[in-house]
């Protein structure tokens, strides 16, 4: 009999995932310390604005790349600045709103995940707009230095920091994230917290701890969430989760036990879904009005790839 998990063909899925595609050079090992500047004089500088309330858009909602004449309009927080890179149109650049402000006329704030579910501008520009998301967030809480405490200082264009007091060099940090859909036969494991909108189950998942594969992450959050054992772990996909700054490892795994107990902590429900039912929940014709996760999000290429199938 075939299985799930054996000659599957290989194709890059990451590139299929929400947020990916960008088509900007970052350029982190060439910078010098005037890149920033030199990109702010060049004409066709564009620069991607963020706010307590989102992504700043254009009335209508179909752009987020602002000239300099009007990102220089709006109250923007200078010492936020980061040099995204290079894109073929020119640098971009990152920026913030100072606190408190509201958006400039013409604008409007909009959520990144809602942009990026919507598809309401260009993939290359919401790939940007991630990597804008997570800079500036990584930026915003490194701003003292962990080792002395001293204020630390942006370089390279805000590829990294540094810390005058002790020397003390900082660079960027994602946070791994494993994301897992266990699977026995023609049944994959999904389950659901709380916060979840009504109906919708998604793939388990959980940070990586010290030490640790992602194989060996994989089998033991879903001992922890779920209680089922799992074997073979196959990678799928990646995704970049700018909510700060994750990334996802997406996985499929081979589940040797099927009897949930699950965590409740952590799980409001738990169960197994047949193939045929994991359809209806992806067509929204499930009688249950039960649903899994939008296009946008890495679980969702995992619930796809179980469902389109055929063993």
């Amino acid at each position: 009999m075939s299985s799930f998990f054996q000659d599957r063909t290989y194709h890059e899925a990451s590139q299929l995932n929400g947020f990916s595609g960008s088509t900007i050079n970052r350029q982190s090992e060439l910078r010098s310390e005037t890149a920033l500047t030199d990109a702010r004089a060049m004409p066709e500088v564009r620069y991607h604005v963020l706010s307590d309330d989102g992504v700043l858009v254009k009335a209508g909602g179909a752009d987020a790349r602002f000239t300099p004449a009007e990102a220089e309009a709006m109250p923007l927080d200078v010492d936020s600045l980061v040099l995204l890179g290079m894109a073929a149109e020119g640098p971009r650049i990152a920026a913030s709103l100072l606190k408190n402000s509201p958006a400039a006329a013409g604008t409007e704030a909009v959520a990144l995940r809602a942009l990026a579910t919507e598809a309401r501008l260009p993939p290359e520009d919401i790939a940007a707009l991630s990597q804008a998301s997570s800079y500036l967030s990584w930026h915003a809480v490194n701003r003292f230095c962990g080792n002395c405490g001293g204020r630390t200082e942006p370089r390279g264009g805000g590829v990294s920091r540094h810390c005058p007091h002790c020397g003390k060099q900082i660079f960027p940090r994602v946070d791994p994230v494993v994301i897992m859909l266990v699977i026995d036969g023609d049944r994959c494991l999904m389950g659901r917290q709380a916060r979840f909108a009504p109906g919708s189950y998604s793939a388990l998942a959980g940070f990586l701890e010290p030490g640790e594969t992602m194989e060996e992450a994989v089998r033991r959050e879903v001992q922890e969430e779920a209680g089922v054992k799992v074997g073979q772990v196959r990678y799928h996909s990646s995704q970049a989760w700018p909510f700060p700054h994750s990334l996802m490892l997406g996985c499929h795994g081979e589940a040797l036990s099927t009897e949930i107990v699950p965590d409740v902590e952590e799980l409001e429900d738990a169960r197994w879904f047949d193939r045929d039912e994991v359809r209806r929940m992806i067509a929204g014709t499930h009688p249950g009005n039960l649903i899994v996760p939008q296009k946008v999000a890495i679980a969702r290429k995992l619930i796809d790839a179980f469902a389109e199938w055929e063993g």
